[in-house]
């Protein structure tokens, strides 16, 4: 069966046909970093993953782009607010979010390009689109002509008639309200650092302009799969599409949306405060792995309506595949992942249904535990070489390498708080000038195996011996 994927663009389910034989070229609208990463942005990451996988267990070459939006308004702020660079902060929470996605085990991009390193791929695209008479310069910056691209809407199904204000810059500097910024001047109350030199004076990219340049530099005019959340396929994606087009790009041949992680009823959001991030889940009892099973479960373009019951039974769910894959490895030894069954194939070739492909990796564990219920090796060989195999597409193999060198890094970063909980008891000791107590908080800690040395930039901790 042929990977047949839903594509935004034409509101149907396709026949994946990669613009090159054997390769596959897809960009991610990856994270503006104003803040750390919660479950909610991170299912996107986790869904394309498994696209990624299964094209490449498919052996598809895959290109990978995952952007990172390093300047944006919510981001210069914060930096007024705390009298910080701009780029500190973004920086911090990208950190953040490169964790978040090694703790799930998601694959590392082709390429993980930020906004601010192609400013000048920006600045020759806005020229090419004010030399063909679809952008235009303003007091206040460069705006895109909405209404000189009839077919702007075509991807979201809006109509420029009914469609409001963009709320961005001075209205009376546009030509028309709903035109959309390509470059910003200067504003009062932004960093004096967050500007660059352009031929339209100094200024700031507007977001939609940042990922069209991007995708550019490393996919070329056309590429295979745009992919992102829904809830930016208006006006972000649509704005990527109508300058693309009036650029002279065919630009991408297929749009993939995820649907939105719900709380309360509402999209997980900053902005809304009701979020959850991995350190988070991890605190219920949750691991990454199983985490992961959780967000990758429901269909990616059905909405995820979250409560602690359902994380905990998609939890309970995934123990008892890895229970029969500890089980199964302990009677019939090691195992390489194996064939994947033709219900599993059959579902991700369907617009990659992973609700079905999980069925079928329940009924070969059902299949799996009757074998070595009734002492049949050789079954229940075959069916833990295919249950492997399936969970290494879906990236949850639980005797993969990755998940152990996860937990390694989660149980290193366990320890360090509960050091630093000691080590902070043992300078309140040393504050209050008793010493008998904050020796024995070290004491302590030596007898766990934990060596701390007193430097002038404060403690530091070592597992090990202090001989």
């Amino acid at each position: 069966m042929t990977l047949r994927l839903y594509d935004t663009a034409t509101r149907s389910v396709r026949d994946f046909t990669p613009r090159v034989a054997g390769q596959a070229s897809i960009y991610l609208c990856g994270l503006t970093v104003q803040s750390p990463p919660h479950i909610g942005h991170l299912r996107s990451g986790i869904n394309n993953d498994v696209l990624r996988r299964w094209l490449a267990f498919n052996g598809t070459e895959v290109t990978f782009v995952r952007n990172v939006t390093d300047i944006d308004d919510k981001i210069l702020v914060k930096a007024v607010d705390q009298d910080v660079p701009f780029w500190s902060i973004a920086y911090a929470n990208e950190v953040k979010l490169a964790a978040a996605y090694r703790a799930l085990n998601v694959t590392a991009p082709t390429y993980e390009p930020r906004a601010t390193g192609h400013i000048p791929e920006m600045h020759e695209l806005i020229a090419m689109l004010i030399e063909r008479g679809h952008a235009y310069v303003a007091e206040d910056g460069v705006y895109f002509d909405v209404k000189s691209w009839p077919e702007y809407g075509v991807l979201s199904g809006q109509k420029v008639d009914e469609m409001q204000s963009t709320g961005e810059g001075v209205e009376r500097a546009k030509r028309d309200p709903r035109d959309f910024a390509l470059w910003k001047a200067p504003r009062a109350g932004e960093p004096d650092n967050a500007y660059w030199p352009s031929p339209w004076g100094r200024g700031r990219p507007g977001w939609h302009i940042e990922c069209s340049a991007m995708t550019w530099r490393y996919l070329g005019t056309e590429f295979d799969i745009h992919a992102g959340g829904i809830d930016i396929m208006f006006p972000h994606h649509e704005n990527e599409v109508a300058q693309s087009h009036a650029a002279g790009m065919p630009f991408a041949r297929y749009w993939m949306h995820n649907a939105m992680l719900n709380l309360g009823g509402a999209k997980m959001a900053k902005s809304v405060g009701n979020v959850l991030d991995v350190v988070a889940i991890r605190q219920l009892g949750v691991r990454p792995i199983e985490l992961r099973y959780y967000l990758s479960g429901p269909h990616y373009r059905s909405i995820i309506e979250y409560s602690e019951d359902s994380l905990r039974e998609a939890a309970a769910g995934f123990q008892r595949i890895e229970n029969f894959v500890q089980r199964a490895t302990e009677v019939v030894g090691p195992t390489a992942p194996g064939v994947l069954c033709a219900e599993f194939v059959e579902a991700l070739d369907d617009d990659l249904n992973t609700s079905a492909a999980f069925g079928a990796i329940h009924d070969v564990v059902r299949e799996g535990n009757s074998a070595l219920a009734a002492g049949d090796t050789a079954a229940a060989k075959g069916a833990l070489a295919g249950v492997r195999g399936m969970l290494s597409v879906l990236g949850i193999d639980p005797l993969d390498a990755s998940w152990a060198q996860a937990e390694a890094a989660d149980l290193r970063s366990t320890v360090d708080a509960l050091v630093q909980l000691a080590l902070q008891q043992r300078a309140d000791a040393r504050q209050r000038k008793d010493w008998a107590a904050a020796d024995a908080v070290r004491d302590q800690l030596k007898q766990a195996g934990v060596v701390v040395e007193d430097t002038p930039h404060g403690p530091r901790w070592t597992i090990g011996s202090d001989q």
